[in-house]
């Protein structure tokens, strides 16, 4: 009777256990596209069997076990924050690049193309008066053409800016969220497999804003490092990051006039900038800080716009103001064609314009020599179109050769940009599926799972009746005290 009483445990045990492997089997089902989930698995373990010792053997459930792979979970943390950084290349330095039209048919080139026309037409007839009106005309549109093209890289600046905030905001928000799932795993719900989801799903969106680094505590809490040095989150607490835009004091700026770039700076007010190059924020720093700054000017740096507005007005004025304006006597001097904000080089760009108060009848053809040339001045200019000197060159180059540098540069960070995101775009896949063949759920093996689990819980419910009947008759046939 005891053998039958103990068969019966044990098969109620085992049916028990069987229940339990199915309900883990159904939820890896019901949760296989859930973001962050991997395989549970019910552990089955033996019980002992010694019939002597009245050990009936059989089957228990164990701890149920996760297939979480750190270094995969790892890898696709680092893939996607690569992802991130190349997406937010494209998008931003797509913006950039639409600002730089070298075809000669709009914006700077197409200005100074026609300011250069109207020169050689002044030279051809000096004191001809539409020819100089025609000059003085063609000189605001260049002088337009920069202050739109300056107007236009300050609000990609301000737009960047924003965006610095925004992710920032999003980081501390994500950190936000982790702490309070730490907090729960503190409270005792380490085991739960839909916290653990969430909390890795997480971790994997953080990972594209910024490059995170991961360490799993003793009390089954993660801390967060950004870049492997800043401290985001440690068991329940986090650590907020800041952005701010403030000049730097170190070295003394050159240009203080500049636009200050932004910072990063941890909980404790350190400033973490050169150790967040990563992700959507990394780039953003990158094109901010670097980028636009080489086109706009920051505090250590005119700029390589506001440098050939300068470079330009500067020549033509030097050239205008050497000639004269008659011949006399006595002889009237000539007069500048532009004036800009001399007080801040950062700025020339944004203030260039035709000098107030400029008309047609003070343009300077004359170049008093000696000897004299009635048109010596305007033919001087002319040959700012294709420089033959160095003094009106800039850098080496021709205008139109400068500007169209300043678009390649602009030109070749988008195509090294688009290359890189075809790249990080198969990395990602690829890891992503090394990442689902070690811990993703199969619906295959799932249900294959889930029949054998069927078939041996199915089995044990039969054994069980059949013991259960087999008892209820053994006590029917036991002598009626």
């Amino acid at each position: 009777m005891s053998d039958l009483l103990s068969s019966l445990v044990s098969t109620a045990g085992a049916l028990n256990a069987f229940d339990r492997a199915l309900a883990v089997t159904q939820n890896n089902v019901a949760n296989s596209s859930t973001p962050g989930y991997v395989r549970q698995e019910q552990m089955l373990e033996a019980l002992p069997f010694d019939p002597s010792g009245g050990l009936s053997g059989g089957v228990t459930a164990g701890e149920v076990q996760s297939a979480r792979d750190q270094f995969a979970d790892q890898a696709v943390r680092r893939e996607t924050t690569l992802l991130g950084q190349a997406q937010q290349d494209v998008s931003s330095l797509g913006s950039l690049n639409s600002l730089f039209d070298i075809s000669g048919k709009s914006g700077i080139p197409k200005a100074l193309n026609d300011l250069f026309n109207s020169f050689s037409a002044w030279a051809q007839s000096p004191a001809d008066g539409v020819a100089r009106q025609n000059v003085v005309s063609n000189a605001g549109e260049v002088a337009q053409a920069f202050q739109q093209t300056a107007s236009q890289l300050t609000g990609l600046a301000q737009d960047a800016e924003q965006q610095i905030g925004q992710t920032v905001d999003a980081i501390n928000h994500l950190v936000g969220q982790l702490a309070g799932f730490n907090a729960k795993v503190m409270a005792g719900d380490s085991n739960d497999p839909g916290l653990d989801a969430e909390f890795h799903s997480t971790l994997e969106q953080l990972s594209q804003y910024v490059g995170i680094s991961t360490i799993q505590q003793d009390n089954g809490t993660v801390s967060v490092l950004m870049n492997g040095q800043t401290a985001l989150l440690v068991g329940n607490q986090q650590f907020q990051i800041s952005a701010v835009q403030k000049q730097p004091s170190t070295p003394s700026p050159t240009y203080p006039g500049g636009r200050p770039p932004v910072e990063i700076l941890a909980s404790d007010g350190t400033d973490v900038t050169s150790l967040t190059t990563g992700g959507q924020l990394g780039s953003l720093l990158q094109y901010h800080n670097t980028l636009l700054a080489s086109y706009l000017g920051n505090a250590y740096q005119q700029g390589d716009l506001n440098a050939m507005a300068q470079q330009l007005a500067d020549r033509v004025n030097q050239l205008l103001t050497a000639g004269n304006i008659s011949g006399g006597p006595p002889s009237q001097p000539g007069v500048p064609l532009f004036s800009y904000n001399a007080a801040d080089p950062t700025s020339v760009g944004a203030t260039l314009q035709v000098a107030p108060g400029m008309t047609a009848d003070q343009l300077a053809a004359i170049d008093p020599g000696p000897p004299e040339v009635s048109n010596g001045t305007a033919l001087a200019l002319c040959a700012l179109a294709s420089p033959q000197s160095a003094a009106d060159e800039i850098d080496g180059s021709s205008y139109n050769e400068y500007f169209g540098a300043l678009a390649a540069r602009a030109g070749r960070a988008l195509d090294n940009a688009n290359d890189q995101l075809s790249v990080e775009q198969s990395a990602v896949a690829q890891v992503k599926n090394l990442q689902q063949q070690t811990s993703g759920v199969s619906l295959d093996e799932e249900a294959t799972e889930m029949i054998q689990f069927q078939r041996a819980y199915e089995a044990n419910a039969r054994l069980l009746t059949v013991l259960d009947q087999l008892t209820e008759d053994t006590i029917n046939i036991l002598p009626q005290t």
